[in-house]
């Protein structure tokens, strides 16, 4: 039903999209309420490639330094993915994880007092990949998913 239609008033708020060009390709990030929410492989429809949005914009800075140098700064974005208590307590685990180590899921698991399908679920439930390094946790074996294109 349109918002004009309802007898309470509705509040919907449009989230607002920046497109990137990297080296894996298109990235679109979406921001909402000051927050990155996402960042989805390949270019939302109408997403922009200039914005005038501050968030939006670090983040891109931030993606973009981190593909040039290899140096992270994402730890002062604001980052706020949807998700279960369990997913953000792995989400929050993974950002604990330093660049150039990983862990297992099992090792995650043990730690959060879960399991490791649960671990393995969450990771790929990651809405914000990159910023929030799902790509540090992998199999016992070395094998892991990656959410990609390609």
């Amino acid at each position: 039903m349109p918002c004009e239609m309802r007898s309470k008033p509705c509040n919907i708020r449009f989230m607002e999209t920046l497109c990137i060009k990297s080296p894996l390709g298109d990235l679109t990030l979406f921001e909402d309420a000051g927050n990155i929410i996402a960042l989805d492989w390949g270019r939302g429809l109408e997403a922009p490639r200039k914005s005038d949005n501050g968030v939006l914009n670090d983040a891109k800075d931030a993606l973009m330094a981190y593909f040039k140098t290899g140096q992270e700064n994402f730890k002062a974005l604001p980052l706020d993915p949807d998700g279960t208590k369990h997913q953000k307590a792995v989400w929050k685990t993974m950002q604990a994880i330093h660049p150039g180590n990983v862990k297992t899921y099992g090792e995650v698991a043990k730690s959060l007092k879960s399991s490791a399908q649960a671990v393995g679920n969450a990771c790929g439930a990651n809405p914000i990949p990159i910023l929030i390094p799902c790509h540090r946790i992998i199999g016992q074996n070395n094998w892991g998913g990656y959410s990609g294109d390609g």
